[in-house]
């Protein structure tokens, strides 16, 4: 679905490129979390994806075609949830009647579902919401125009407690099987048990590019009191538990993936993540 073949991208020629040489691939069907540091390009990415930033060198395509054409074909089957946005001051109603048009799979009838998700009603003016429901509001709507591809970055920023519980419920009722969701994300506990795919990005490198079924097959999360236990991982942190560990998953047992130990795995020991799981460069 998503190709990205070798870019090079900088905001000014004096800069060093936030991206260089950089190539990734995503396929369709799966709710992927984007994770990597503070300044890893997550956030460019997506931009680059969407095609409103252009590679210096490289392209990105996005089913075989180069989305800095821009083209109608493209642009309305893809949307993007920025961080930070700026809704008119207009009824939620108007809003839909004048932007739907771009975007020919839009339902209202799934529009009106996902913020009875949020506990929103449709009759309400976006200048008058808090940053909180401007959120709710807008990612409905981008999920109501089931584009193939919805980009959102950050997009828990802002919620409240119920917010991001919602937010998971919201997700998952919007997800098929010809739909990829990519959410680049500093807070992994809100969206953990959403994924099903996991791209970890650092340094220009794909540290790991792999499903969630691929990962607790070979890997082990473990939360224990036993340092003997914790002396023998792959990686372990400290947790209220007392040790938040990776194992080597040799007896086949099931556990679920935490996230924080699973992203200080790869970026402290990419040697390891590369040999389980041949990850792209």
């Amino acid at each position: 679905m998503v190709n990205i073949e070798n870019i090079t991208f900088s905001y000014s020629r004096k800069k060093k490129p936030v991206l260089e040489n950089f190539s990734l691939n995503m396929g369709e069907g799966k709710v992927c979390g984007l994770l990597g540091k503070n300044g890893a390009g997550k956030s460019t990415l997506l931009y680059l994806i969407a095609g409103l930033l252009n590679p210096n060198s490289g392209k990105v395509l996005y089913h075989g075609i180069d989305t800095r054409q821009r083209l109608p074909q493209t642009l309305n089957d893809m949307f993007i949830v920025p961080e930070e946005f700026d809704l008119p001051k207009v009824h939620l109603m108007d809003y839909i009647k004048n932007n739907s048009v771009f975007y020919p799979k839009f339902s209202l009838d799934d529009m009106n579902r996902y913020l009875t998700t949020f506990e929103m009603d449709s009759d309400v003016n976006l200048g008058q919401l808090s940053m909180g429901q401007k959120k709710k509001v807008f990612m409905c709507f981008a999920l109501a125009t089931n584009v193939s591809l919805l980009l959102m970055d950050e997009p828990t920023n802002g919620l409240d407690i119920p917010g991001k519980s919602q937010f998971r419920k919201f997700i998952a009722s919007g997800m098929n099987d010809n739909r990829c969701i990519i959410i680049s994300t500093h807070q992994v506990r809100d969206i953990d048990r959403l994924l099903d795919h996991i791209v970890i990005i650092n340094d220009n490198n794909v540290l790991l590019n792999a499903d969630t079924l691929s990962i607790t097959d070979k890997l082990r999360f473990v939360n224990t009191i036993d340092s003997e236990l914790a002396s023998k991982a792959l990686f372990a942190q400290s947790s209220i538990e007392g040790h938040s560990i990776i194992l080597p998953n040799e007896d086949a047992i099931d556990s679920e993936i935490n996230l924080e130990t699973l992203f200080g795995l790869a970026t402290e020991h990419p040697e390891i993540i590369n040999r389980l799981f041949n990850t792209q460069k």
